[in-house]
C-alpha cells in the first residue's frame, strides 16, 4: 500500500531525475516515489513546475494546508482513470432530483447509523449519552421521509447536534469542554481537533477517489457549484465519527494532546506542530488498522474501506447493484 509523506517543516520539494527530495536547512531528505501516494504539506514549502510534473507523471497527489491547520487545496493531477461514460453517469444521477435523493439518503443514513455506533460503543462502557443516542434513533426513520436534499441536510445537522452534546459525557475532561461547534475561526480546543481532523478526512477521501473512476466535481448531498470539489466531503460523513471523532477520544482519553498542545493566534485556537504531528501520526495507524469485513469476508483496513465505498458507488451509478453506504459493526 502507498503511504502518504506529511511535510511540517519548511523547505523546497525538487525534482532529481527520478527522484524526488525535500531540502531544508538541515539537509536533502529523499522521497520513494514507487511508495508514496500522496503528500500533505503543512509547513511553508516551495515547489517548482519540473516537480509538478514529476508528481502528475507519477500520480502522486499534493494537499496543502495553512498554517493554522486549514484545507487550502490541492495538486489533483491529470486524472489517470477518468472516465466520460463515469461522469455522464454522476452527472444524470446529480440531476434527476429522485436520483440524487436515493445516492444522497445513503449518505446521511451511513453517517446516523455511524454516529449511532459511536453512541452505542460509548453507552455500552457506561457513558451518560443514553438522551443523544435515543434522540439520534427517533431521527433516522425520517431520512426516508426528505423530499429534498436540503431537508436532509436538515436532518444530518440535527442527529450531529444531538451527537456533539454528548461528547462532554463521552470525554470527560474539563480541558476539552464542547459548548457548541464552532469553524472558522474554532473558538476552543475541541472545536480546533475537529476541524483539523476533518480537513485530513476530505484530503484521504480526495486522494481515494483519485483512484477510481468518478469525478470529484460531482457530489450528490453537497450541491455541485463552483466548490473545487463536492464528492469528498459526501464520502466523508460516512467517515468521520467512526475515523476521526474515535481518535480525537483516544488521543484526549491517553492524554496524547493536551491543552498545552494548543495557542491562541488571530484565528482563533491553533493546534500546536507537536499535536498536529501526533494528530497524523495515530491517524495513520488508524487507516492501517484492519477490520473484518463481514461481506467480502475478510480483513480489509479503515482506508481500503474508503476506496470500497467509492467502487459501490459506482457499481450503483452504472445500474450494477443499489448503493448501501457502509456501517461500523464492532
Amino acid at each position: 500500500m502507498k503511504k502518504t509523506l506529511y511535510i511540517f517543516s519548511n523547505g523546497e520539494l525538487h525534482r532529481k531525475d527520478n527522484t524526488l527530495y525535500f531540502e531544508t536547512e538541515n539537509g536533502r531528505r529523499f522521497i520513494p516515489v514507487e511508495d508514496t501516494g500522496e503528500i500533505m504539506v503543512f509547513g511553508e514549502v516551495q515547489i517548482n513546475k519540473k516537480f509538478l510534473e514529476f508528481l502528475s507523471q507519477k500520480e502522486i497527489i499534493l494537499h496543502y494546508f495553512s498554517h493554522h491547520g486549514y484545507y487550502m487545496g490541492t495538486f489533483y493531477p491529470r486524472e489517470h482513470l477518468n472516465s466520460g461514460y463515469m461522469i455522464l453517469r454522476q452527472a444524470e444521477h446529480y440531476l434527476d432530483e429522485q436520483r440524487r435523493l436515493v445516492v444522497a439518503r445513503e449518505f446521511v443514513r451511513g453517517a446516523g447509523k455511524n454516529i449511532r455506533q459511536v453512541l452505542k460503543y460509548y453507552h455500552g462502557r457506561e457513558k451518560d449519552v443514553g438522551e443523544p443516542l435515543r434522540a439520534v434513533e427517533k431521527l433516522l426513520p425520517s431520512i426516508d421521509d426528505c423530499g429534498d436534499t436540503a431537508a436532509l441536510m436538515a436532518i444530518e445537522g440535527n442527529m450531529r447536534d444531538h451527537y456533539y452534546r454528548a461528547f462532554d459525557a463521552i470525554i470527560g475532561d474539563p480541558d476539552f469542554i464542547f459548548q457548541e461547534r464552532t469553524r472558522r475561526p474554532p473558538k476552543n480546543h475541541l472545536n480546533t481537533l475537529i476541524s483539523f481532523g476533518n480537513s485530513l478526512m476530505y484530503s484521504i477521501c480526495l486522494s481515494e477517489i483519485y483512484k477510481t473512476h468518478l469525478d470529484p466535481r460531482i457530489g450528490f448531498l453537497h450541491a455541485t457549484n463552483f466548490r473545487r470539489f463536492t464528492l469528498n466531503l459526501d464520502i466523508s460523513e460516512i467517515f468521520k465519527p467512526i475515523i476521526i471523532d474515535r481518535l480525537i477520544f483516544s488521543l484526549i482519553g491517553k492524554k496524547m494532546v493536551t491543552k498545552n498542545d494548543f495557542e491562541r493566534g488571530t484565528e482563533g485556537i491553533l493546534l500546536k506542530d507537536k499535536a498536529k504531528k501526533c494528530f497524523v501520526e495515530e491517524l495513520d495507524n488508524k487507516l492501517k488498522t484492519t477490520i473484518n469485513h463481514r461481506e467480502i469476508g475478510r480483513q480489509v483496513s479503515y482506508r481500503r474501506l474508503i476506496r470500497l465505498e467509492l467502487y459501490k458507488l459506482e457499481k450503483h451509478l452504472m445500474g450494477e447493484k443499489p448503493y448501501s453506504s457502509f456501517v461500523a459493526r464492532w
